[in-house]
């Protein structure tokens, strides 16, 4: 096995710490971030809106503002400022054409309709609406029209349960009125994120497209379509509407990617699809600034490369030969697109190893370029009319997001916000450490170790194992509280990207398909032992794991197969027992993908891939934690994990969290979140003292 490691990365821009011993991050540090998203600059490169969420402690709320920033020939003018009304919730910023109008998300009382706009002629002003706009805007080039995606509005008033007794259904009740529980005969019943059940497909109105004049009146509806539009982009001209939609998106059997793009004229409403020929999925159409070419992305079967293509437009806007493969040779997962100023290029966002850029091709093909450097990600990328600048947030190992601009090609950056310089000064935040390694089939493997906050060479220091979700996501050089918040309790935190994490090429993403935990358990065991050998500061038995969702997976897996390994465990949102986790989650189709068929084809693999096949090996404390809305991996994966142990008189915790979804670690209720924080770091800190007698332990 080859081991490198590398020294800690520090980026210029990061506050400088203080050297001597003070307190590392903790767990209600959390009230204290600032996060920043949803940055947009003005088409004149004048100011930059974003929005700011603060932690609002006491309420266990996120309170959501729209700020800004001078801007003069590419520096600061000033400190950033609120522009909206401090009162109340505002997000999502979006500029007119003429950057004379802002665009704003803020509900209001009991007011339906979030949208609002601002004129930008001073610092704040009076939010109005205009009428017919209830949704978010999508202006002509002209600035004349806008465009927005909703429901059809209907004079007849929906009933209030419409959709939960299914249209099809064949059982009878005496009393319908009487009757508030679910009768289900569709399979997507459910999702994460959705505190109540989804209605039947059939009674559910699907999202359309309408223009309404950007001076406000009675919106036009120009599709009525089985599908949800999505995806809404205008020709230059101003003539035409460009969308994508799913015509199969009700097919609760359809296992094909079926996105198509279409192509609308304002004027008389009709409508044509676009490459009707071509397999698979295509998605976020973009025009070029000229009006002659048509970019967009394309998948052709669930797992292949998603690919950006351009194809050329004809007088009417229909599209005409052949699509061109412009990344054909590129192994990454490219985001959303658009075309640079002068269109010569097009470009998009995508992770790559730790780090998230923006690329470029040139749109006749050729030799693709990263935009932006460091080892940081970048996301909410947006550009000048002229596309002179972007602006956008960039985080680190050791900094929470923040607002930056910089040229077009990258230089001459700046960074606009330090909202979370002060409460970070007073904390110590160790750099993160990229180590590299080995397996067996050549494979190289890449992590970060975080030291203890207030590291001595020469001490004993336990150390937990990191595992990311997906698991076809990434760790990288971005802010993870957990990972200080354990540093601060005097452990060294270690997280690698193994095989099946996305960011290293297609093949590396899907190499472990029908082999999750058989494959990537090397990846995990060999990158122990590297940090090892890396940071002989560590103490072999005192090593603990943990992760969230596939993490959580793989934590019950390696506890169950290396026994002897791990001294302590936190699962989160876990799954236990495939088949079950089969039968309750909204998320069928990634199973019958990586497992290659159904339970009762494939059952030897889905139960050879379950943790609960070999939880009699299990040894180490185990705290479990799951929401009790969690659709994707519901709450029967942590119960079974739970029982087991219990029975088998494993010292083991099990929290339940109300009102939480999946997401409870990113986007739960501020209490629970740093509620469960505290949990998971105070669970390690206690198996993974030395003062836990060996026997306890054990």
């Amino acid at each position: 096995m080859l081991v490198r490691y590398a020294l800690p990365f520090v980026i210029a821009l990061l506050v400088a710490f203080p050297v001597f011993a003070q307190e590392g991050i903790q767990a209600e540090d959390y009230y204290k971030t600032v996060f920043v998203s949803d940055t947009q600059i003005s088409p004149d490169g004048n100011l930059v809106a974003f929005t700011r969420t603060t932690i609002e402690e006491e309420d266990n709320s996120r309170h959501r503002e729209v700020w800004m920033q001078k801007l003069r020939d590419g520096q600061p003018d000033g400190e950033p400022f609120r522009f909206t009304d401090p009162s109340v919730q505002s997000s999502s910023p979006q500029w007119s054409p003429d950057g004379e109008v802002l665009a704003i998300q803020s509900r209001r009382g009991d007011d339906p309709n979030a949208i609002r706009f601002i004129r930008v002629t001073a610092p704040g002003g009076e939010a109005f609406q205009l009428e017919g706009v209830d949704r978010s805007p999508v202006w002509s080039p002209d600035g004349e029209t806008i465009a927005f995606v909703r429901e059809p509005k209907t004079d007849e008033e929906r009933p209030e349960r419409a959709g939960w007794i299914a249209p099809d259904a064949i059982t009878a009740t005496v009393d319908s009125s009487r009757f508030d529980g679910r009768v289900i005969t569709h399979m997507n019943y459910k999702r994460d994120g959705r505190s109540s059940w989804l209605p039947h497909p059939s009674v559910q109105e699907k999202r359309q497209l309408h223009v309404v004049s950007s001076e406000g009146g009675e919106p036009e509806m120009l599709t009525d379509l089985d599908f949800h539009v999505r995806g809404v982009t205008w020709s230059p001209d101003g003539e035409r509407i460009y969308f994508a939609g799913d015509p199969e998106e009700d097919d609760e059997y359809n296992r094909d990617l079926t996105t198509n793009l279409y192509v609308i004229d304002v004027a008389t409403g009709e409508y044509t699809q676009l490459l009707s020929d071509m397999e698979g999925s295509q998605t976020s159409p973009e025009i070029s600034p000229d009006g002659e070419y048509l970019a967009f992305t394309q998948t052709r079967e669930r797992g292949a490369q998603r690919n950006v293509m351009r194809v050329a437009l004809d007088g009417d806007g229909r599209t005409t030969g052949d699509p061109q493969n412009l990344t054909e040779e590129w192994d990454l997962q490219p985001g959303g697109l658009h075309w640079t100023a002068d269109g010569s290029h097009i470009r998009w966002s995508a992770l790559t190893r730790g780090d998230a850029h923006l690329f470029e091709v040139p749109a006749e093909g050729g030799t693709i370029r990263q935009v932006t450097e460091g080892e940081r990600r970048l996301s909410s990328i947006s550009t000048t009319h002229d596309g002179d600048w972007l602006a956008y947030t960039a985080t680190d190992a050791t900094t929470p997001a923040e607002v930056f601009i910089s040229r077009a090609d990258g230089s001459d950056e700046v960074r606009l916000t330090g909202f979370n310089d002060e409460w970070l000064a007073e904390r110590t935040v160790q750099p993160a450490e990229q180590i590299l390694w080995t397996v067996e089939d050549g494979t190289e493997i890449e992590g970060w170790v975080v030291k203890p906050a207030n590291y001595e060479e020469g001490s004993s220091y336990p150390m937990v194992l990191k595992i990311h979700g997906g698991p076809h996501s990434a760790y990288g050089n971005t802010w993870f509280q957990t990972f200080h918040a354990l540093s601060a309790k005097d452990m060294f935190v270690f997280y690698p990207n193994p095989r099946g994490s996305s960011a290293y090429g297609h093949d590396f993403m899907y190499a472990t398909m029908g082999q999750w935990g058989k494959m990537d358990e090397e990846d995990f065991m060999t990158g122990v032992d590297a940090v090892l050998e890396a940071y002989p500061d560590i103490d072999p038995n005192r090593i603990g794991v943990s992760g969230g969702s596939y993490g959580g997976y793989m934590t019950n897996w390696l506890t169950a197969r290396f026994p002897d390994r791990f001294a302590a465990a936190v699962t989160s949102r876990s799954i236990s027992n495939w088949e079950s986790m089969y039968g309750v989650s909204d998320a069928q189709g990634l199973m019958e993908f990586e497992f290659f068929g159904y339970p009762w084809e494939q059952r030897d693999l889905y139960r050879d891939l379950s943790p609960l096949s070999y939880v009699e090996h299990v040894e180490a404390p185990t705290l479990i934690i799951h929401s009790e809305e969690d659709y994707r991996t519901p709450m029967p994966e942590g119960e079974q994990w739970f029982m087991s142990l219990k029975k088998r008189e494993v010292p083991v915790e099990f929290v339940r969290y109300p009102r939480s979804s999946h997401g409870l670690s990113r986007t739960g209720e501020p209490w629970l979140l740093v509620d469960r924080m505290e949990r998971l770091t105070s669970w390690f800190d206690y198996w993974l003292s030395d003062d836990v007698p060996r026997a306890e332990r054990d």
